[in-house]
């Protein structure tokens, strides 16, 4: 999943960043409500994360011209002052939720992980393809009711693939939606999680679920039977 913050405050980003990254998130940084608004129209995100106060524009005005654009992606705001006028404020902006400064990182990523469920679109609590399960909020994914254990950018390229289940997914969509706008390693780190994720989920069961589309991409199928693509 792929996370807009926008936070002026470097130190408080670059936490938010390590943190959310760490739990398997795609994140992009803007430093001020002008780059967050160009952002957040260049791109496809599961949700944004805006400080009320930012240079450029405020995140309460940001988040009234999303709405006013049509763009429903979930907001989750922020700001160092809280009471009910505050709290009021971003919700008649259009935020969905409103957290103040200081916050625990715990409930941040729990908040995030209910604004992203009932989201733009509807999102099943447990992914399923075939026998393979992925349950975002326990993090957890079991195949055959066997529980396999992946890291958090594994897991997250596997819910990315699974929510897009027999679609041929390029590796460059991959690399924007399960990495971040900034990423400028090597394209190839996608195939290297592509053998890891088969290693976890297909070889010790005997499938063939994650396939390779020669010069096109990738594609999780329901592959229950074992056999090959």
């Amino acid at each position: 999943m792929r996370i807009l913050v926008v936070e002026d405050d470097t130190r408080l980003a670059a936490a938010l960043r390590r943190g959310l990254e760490g739990e398997g998130y795609a994140v992009d940084v803007a430093t001020d409500g002008t780059d967050g608004e160009w952002l957040a129209q260049e791109n496809r995100y599961d949700a944004l994360v805006v400080d009320v106060m930012l240079p450029g524009i405020t995140g309460d005005v940001l988040c009234t011209r999303r709405r006013a654009a049509g763009d429903w992606t979930p907001i989750l705001m922020l700001t160092a002052r809280s009471g009910p006028q505050q709290e009021a404020t971003a919700l008649d902006a259009g935020a969905d939720d409103f957290l103040a400064k200081p916050f625990s990182f715990m409930v941040l990523t729990a908040r995030l992980r209910a604004l992203v469920r009932r989201g733009g679109r509807e999102r099943p609590v447990l992914v399923e393809v075939g026998d393979l399960q992925l349950d975002p909020s326990a993090h957890r994914v079991r195949r055959g009711g066997v529980d396999v254990d992946l890291t958090p950018r594994q897991f997250a390229m596997l819910e990315f693939l699974m929510r897009r289940s027999d679609e041929v997914v390029s590796k460059a969509t991959i690399l924007e939606n399960v990495w971040d706008f900034a990423y400028d390693g090597h394209p190839n780190i996608v195939e290297v999680y592509v053998r890891q994720l088969r290693k976890q989920i297909d070889e010790p069961f005997g499938r063939h679920s994650l396939q390779t589309v020669r010069l096109v991409g990738y594609r999780l199928v329901d592959d229950r039977d074992g056999s090959a693509p």
